[in-house]
């Protein structure tokens, strides 16, 4: 009988799930054994995490997992920056918003109207606008 081993595919799958059950915990916890268990993380491996992050509000974990989706290389675009930047909106952290939008530009990414939008909620939840 043979045993299936989890990869990148099917651990992402599982990151995914819970970032649409609304399961941050759970999904940065496989994310985790992912990376333990030396499987690398794809970059919708990441977004997954960080989307499961933003849901629940969590910016500070989002933005851990952007750093390390930026240290790893795997290619960090426009919707991983969107959900981070999405994360800080969410908890009012508008100067970190802002940062991460420079991010963006410094790293020659495309905002998108999903970046702009999140931006300016987080400038007004923050009581900038």
């Amino acid at each position: 009988r043979s045993r299936l081993e989890p990869n990148t595919i099917t651990v992402g799958a599982a990151i995914s799930s819970c970032e649409k059950g609304g399961a941050w915990m759970q999904a940065v916890h496989i994310f985790r054994v992912m990376v333990e268990r030396k499987l690398q993380p794809s970059s919708m491996t990441f977004n997954a995490a960080i989307s499961a992050c933003e849901k629940a509000g969590k910016w500070q974990e989002a933005l851990q997992l952007l750093g390390e989706a930026e240290e790893s290389k795997v290619g960090v675009g426009t919707a991983t920056f969107n959900a981070a930047i999405s994360a800080c909106e969410k908890a009012a952290e508008w100067e970190w918003a802002m940062q991460l939008y420079n991010g963006m530009l410094r790293s020659s990414l495309e905002p998108s109207t999903l970046t702009f939008g999140a931006l300016i909620r987080a400038c007004e939840k923050g009581g900038m606008w």
